[in-house]
């Protein structure tokens, strides 16, 4: 039966928890990760065993969770929203697993910051389909996929006018943070909250939009 889950979506789980395991050998027992700067001083701490196991976790949750939705769909509107699904679920376990490398490097002492890095590309990523959502016309490849339809032109304009600034202001604000650089904690709450909100920000839209 068809599925939203691909080989190439458990190879970047296999290299998450690849990277967790180099890290459990190689990043002493006591140490904790400083995930926020007030200053000079690290003021919020991850101890290490919690840090390398939320990746993986979040990553088992979102195959698992797109796994159901696959099944869930009908052969019909997994076929039309297959080609945004999957490039998705891509984009949210490629993050978590940079993240997983983030923790790896600094664990080590390596002065490459991976997390503002992955920050910055994912402002970009976000950047350029805010402006894909903002121009897409009715019905175009690049358009919102939703269970419901979008019921007018009126309302189709508005509903993809909104999603794309919104998108903007996301990929504006996650990449100001990155440049300021609060911490790995503030740039993880960041980057999860801009995945986790645009979505359901466009879906409250179309639901509104069907009582224009």
């Amino acid at each position: 039966m068809p599925s939203l889950v691909t080989r190439f979506h458990l190879l970047l789980f296999g290299v998450t928890l690849a990277i967790a395991g180099v890290a459990l050998v190689h990043v002493p027992e006591g140490y904790a990760f400083a995930a926020h700067w007030q200053g000079s001083a690290a003021d919020w701490l991850w101890p290490r065993d919690i840090a390398l196991a939320m990746a993986p976790v979040l990553q088992l949750v979102l195959i698992a969770a797109f796994f159901l939705l696959g099944r869930a769909l009908t052969k019909n509107h997994l076929a039309k929203t297959r080609h945004i699904l999957e490039p998705a679920l891509t984009l949210l376990l490629a993050v978590a697993a940079a993240c997983q490398l983030g923790l790896l490097l600094i664990g080590i002492g390596s002065d490459f910051d991976l997390f503002r890095i992955t920050a910055f590309g994912l402002a970009a990523v976000l950047a350029v389909l805010a402006v894909v959502i903002f121009e897409a016309e009715r019905h175009s490849y690049a358009g919102l996929r939703m269970p419901w339809p979008i019921p007018s032109d009126r309302a189709w304009r508005l509903v993809h006018r909104a999603s794309g600034l919104a998108g903007g202001l996301a990929a504006t604000g996650l990449a100001w943070l990155a440049w300021t650089d609060p911490g790995p904690g503030s740039l993880v709450l960041a980057m999860a909250a801009s995945l986790a909100a645009l979505p359901l920000f466009a879906a409250m839209l179309t639901l509104l939009a069907r009582r224009l």
